[in-house]
This record gives C-alpha cells, sequence and structure tokens, in this order.
C-alpha cells in the first residue's frame, strides 16, 4: 500500500477477532504504528508476556489490573480515562476487573498480531 494513501475505518464495520471466551480485539495497522480495540470481560487475564514493541494503553470502559516486571512485583490498576505507558520488552500481565474496552497503541505494529503467532493471548 502506498504510504501517501489514506484510510478510513469504522470500528463496527471490522471484524471482530475472538481470542479466547473473555477477550476479543479488532486492530489497524499502519506502516508505523497499530490501533487497537481489546474487548475483555470481566474476570479475562492476559499471561506475562513481552515484546519489542513500545505500547500505550488507554482505557475507554471499565478497569484492568497490570503486574509488571521479571517478578510481576509492581502493581497498577488503570481505570476509564486513564493512560499506561509500557516500555519495549518490560514484561506485563492484565486481569480485568470489569467489562473493558482497552485502547492499545503499538509501535512498531504487533507482527505476531498480524501473523497471529500470538499463543500467549489464544
Amino acid at each position: 500500500m502506498p504510504t501517501d494513501q489514506v484510510t478510513f475505518y469504522r470500528w463496527d464495520d471490522m471484524p471482530e477477532e475472538r481470542m479466547t471466551d473473555l477477550i476479543s480485539r479488532r486492530f489497524i495497522t499502519g506502516d508505523k504504528t497499530m490501533l487497537a480495540h481489546v474487548y475483555l470481560k470481566k474476570g479475562a487475564l492476559v499471561p506475562k508476556h513481552h515484546h519489542e514493541n513500545e505500547q500505550i494503553t488507554y482505557i475507554l470502559e471499565g478497569a484492568l489490573r497490570f503486574h509488571l516486571g521479571d517478578d510481576q512485583a509492581q502493581e497498577i490498576i488503570v481505570r476509564a480515562g486513564e493512560v499506561l505507558h509500557i516500555p519495549s520488552n518490560v514484561p506485563h500481565s492484565a486481569e480485568a476487573l470489569e467489562d473493558t474496552l482497552d485502547v492499545d497503541i503499538f509501535s512498531p505494529p504487533r507482527q505476531d498480531w498480524i501473523d497471529k503467532t500470538d499463543a500467549y493471548l489464544r
């Protein structure tokens, strides 16, 4: 795709990819960034993982409890209207404390999501 081509999206028109019974997502990929809606039902768990991609998480609805670091000792609860920045390669996990709509921005795009090789989440 040429880098000068403008593309318009509507979230509701995009297919929702089911990861587990409690987690699904939609995402848009550009050349250098990825924008995702991640839908988590209360009790959903995202296992500990890390990736080269810088991540910005913005909670639109609900709340997520993150555990950060190799030992997962740092805990941060991010609620609607709050943002968490996770630098490249920082181990993290998350638990949905409520039904949650999470907007994630990744740079560069998550190739494992594009290729569907993100086994830790499935």
